[in-house]
């Protein structure tokens, strides 16, 4: 008899538990594209070449122009659309406007099944919100990547990804030059999409409007007292992996409009004097007249070597700047998407002399059999010069050495995407 009060009473514990609980959803998304890319470089140089024997080069093979190189790959692809992904998020009332929330999601690639549930590396949070707004803390997306996606017609999926993402996205590479070559330092950013150990804050929705949303995020190094006792080796990046950043926007009717500014320190080195900063601001834009929507964005993103012993060190290496423009118009149950975007480096030391620069055009078409449910085609090509050496999201690097110069990329997509 008291064994079953007793497992009547759990039973009626987990009830209350699971009714404090105001919802608990599953959700994912699906998406597989038969996707082909490909990317070529080509031998730049004209006339004619002549040897260090100094003979023609129609008499040396070895100095003969090279002509085009092609990389070339077909594949069974995800996120062609949308990123595929399977999450968990829940919303508990806590009465008096309170309300603790949790999300947790995991990416997922779906064509070959090895990665679900193994990370929620695409975000994982847990919130506090209320008539003041949201304090929302673990690893989430930065305030100065959402420009970037929410005014791509892409949405940064896919080969139709806007190339200023692509560029930034680029871990050690700017105008396709590693970070060791003189004058043409990395812009490296691990902070660009998300950032871990932060916290973030995000004005309540009720203010006409008015959005925003401030982010920090803990570097979680050592620090020693006296700074004098840094261990010289390994070199100490005491505040490498710190992330500042804000947005602030308005939308209301068919107008959206955005400013954000993000800081990442993505190296720390005392004994140098030095602390290197991507900084990264931009500002995007949509209206929507009916038949048409129109979407913008300008980004600025750049290096610092701040000094921290000795200020007169401090100097600009190195950056880009970008600009998107483009559409989406419904046509019936679908969508017709396009965009052209274009990137222009700044590489400092080289500022006399054409910088580098890389533009891109795309379109695609979304058929929504239902709200869940949407086949797709997109296709996009993407052209390098003076020096630029980017690829259409998913296509093979271009190749890159003393005679060959990245030239072109090209990439499609055909597939389904299921959400749920």
């Amino acid at each position: 008899m008291k064994k079953r009060r007793l497992t009547s009473l759990l039973v009626l514990g987990a009830a209350g538990a699971a009714s404090a609980q105001s919802n608990v959803t599953l959700f994912g998304v699906v998406d597989a594209s038969v996707s082909r890319y490909s990317t070529s470089s080509r031998d730049e140089r004209s006339g004619v070449t002549y040897s260090p024997l100094g003979l023609p080069a129609s008499f040396d093979p070895n100095f003969a122009n090279q002509g085009h190189i092609r990389i070339g790959r077909t594949a069974l692809a995800s996120s062609g659309f949308n990123q595929s992904r399977l999450g968990f998020r829940g919303t508990e009332d806590l009465g008096g406007g309170l309300a603790a929330s949790f999300w947790l999601e995991a990416p997922m690639s779906n064509d070959d099944g090895q990665t679900g549930l193994s990370t929620f590396s695409r975000r994982s949070t847990v919130s506090l919100s209320g008539p003041f707004g949201e304090v929302r803390l673990g690893r989430d997306y930065t305030p100065s990547l959402w420009n970037d996606t929410v005014f791509d017609p892409f949405g940064t999926s896919g080969v139709g990804t806007n190339l200023i993402f692509s560029a930034s996205v680029a871990p050690n590479v700017i105008a396709g030059v590693p970070a060791a070559s003189v004058g043409i330092p990395s812009v490296l950013n691990s902070n660009y999409v998300r950032a871990s150990n932060s916290i973030g804050y995000f004005l309540p929705p009720d203010l006409g409007g008015f959005y925003g949303q401030v982010m920090y995020t803990f570097h979680e190094k050592s620090k020693y007292t006296p700074a004098t006792l840094t261990p010289e080796t390994p070199v100490n990046n005491a505040r490498a992996g710190r992330y500042l950043g804000a947005r602030f926007g308005y939308g209301k009717g068919p107008l959206d409009i955005a400013l954000a500014h993000g800081d990442s320190i993505v190296g720390d080195n005392f004994y140098a004097g030095t602390t290197t900063h991507t900084r990264t601001s931009n500002v995007g834009a949509s209206y929507d007249f009916g038949p048409l929507k129109l979407l913008g964005e300008f980004s600025r993103v750049r290096r610092y070597d701040n000094a921290t012993l000795a200020p007169v060190l401090s100097a600009e290496r190195s950056g880009f700047k970008g600009y998107l423009v483009g559409f989406t118009v419904p046509v019936g149950a679908g969508l017709v998407r396009a965009s052209f975007a274009k990137v222009t480096y700044d590489t400092s030391v080289l500022r006399n002399l054409s910088e580098p620069e890389a533009s891109q055009w795309a379109i695609g078409y979304v058929h929504h059999l239902s709200r869940r449910t949407a086949l797709y085609a997109t296709a996009a090509r993407l052209r390098n010069k003076q020096g630029a050496a980017l690829n259409v999201l998913g296509a093979p690097a271009p190749l890159r050495n003393p005679i060959m110069t990245p030239y072109s990329s090209t990439g499609y997509d055909f597939g389904i995407r299921h959400a749920f």
